[in-house]
């Protein structure tokens, strides 16, 4: 799978995820691979509707095998979640009750607080079609909600985990601007360079007569060098078009769509000799 480098540190661990009555194995490996994304491995599983273990859910998986391998089964959900000592569940549904209601920024860095001192916690999402109910919610220690357009905000499984294990990543982070990799470092050209390249784009340019009517010439030298000088070109970007501009200026000037096209004059490709 592409981005998948089993050479590189895998991360495991953070809260536990418990799906409440998943149905389809498919969800659940999709919900497996969300949490492998972004350093999760802990997934609990209360009464799957098509059993356990799921050969969809490992296909669907795309390789988080070390999710699907750990997975534990529980018959309730009070089993799933005894040796918990923190819990927070997951709804879109405004509920009435007593539950302190968090975004999913406050509710990581809380599980991540309490993860640091040695805490077990977890999170929980509901079933596909319907979610949590409201004894179930009454379970947790408390509710996160996401910010969703309020007229359509239902998530199904994998969406709603992936949502959470990502802020569960950017929690762990130092700099919240840190990417896994950056661009090949490039050294800037060189005004000669650029203006090797302007020289280059316009002579193969007049070589095919390009710059028609001449009286336009000098305008169109300047729109065209202003273009390829909107943005500050490295090195190897000028090498890159001057290839490109060399490859196709290998035709001879004479027959600048090659030997082998009909000439100026000729009708329907005659090249002037007869058939044997």
């Amino acid at each position: 799978m592409a981005g998948t480098n089993s050479e590189r540190e895998l991360l495991t661990g953070g809260p536990a995820i418990v799906l409440v009555e998943p149905q389809l194995g498919e969800n659940i490996g999709m919900v497996a691979r969300a949490m492998a994304n972004f350093g999760l491995s802990e997934l609990r599983l209360v009464n799957p509707r098509d059993g356990w273990p799921s050969e969809k859910a490992r296909s669907a998986a795309s390789k988080a095998d070390h999710v699907i391998d750990g997975v534990t089964v529980f018959q309730t959900l009070e089993a799933a979640i005894a040796d918990l000592n923190f819990v927070y569940a997951t709804t879109a549904r405004e509920r009435y009750g007593f539950k302190p209601v968090r975004a999913p920024v406050v509710a990581v860095t809380t599980l991540r607080e309490r993860h640091v001192t040695g805490e077990k916690t977890g999170i929980l999402f509901g079933r596909e079609r319907w979610g949590l109910t409201n004894e179930e919610v009454a379970l947790a220690d408390e509710i996160v909600t996401f910010p969703v357009n309020p007229a359509f905000a239902s998530l199904n499984i994998a969406q709603a985990v992936l949502l959470m294990s990502y802020e569960w990543m950017k929690s762990g982070m130092e700099d919240l601007g840190e990417t896994p990799f950056q661009p090949v470092e490039q050294r800037p050209a060189t005004k000669e360079e650029l203006f090797g390249l302007f020289d280059h784009v316009e002579e193969a340019l007049d070589a095919r007569g390009y710059f028609r009517p001449a009286a336009k010439k000098p305008k169109m030298i300047d729109n065209l060098r202003a273009a390829l000088s909107r943005r500050a070109f490295s090195a190897q970007e000028i090498n890159i078009f001057r290839g490109v501009i060399s490859s196709l200026d290998r035709f001879s000037r004479q027959s600048p769509r090659g030997a082998g096209a009909p000439q100026a004059g000729d009708k329907d490709g005659d090249d002037g000799h007869e058939d044997a």
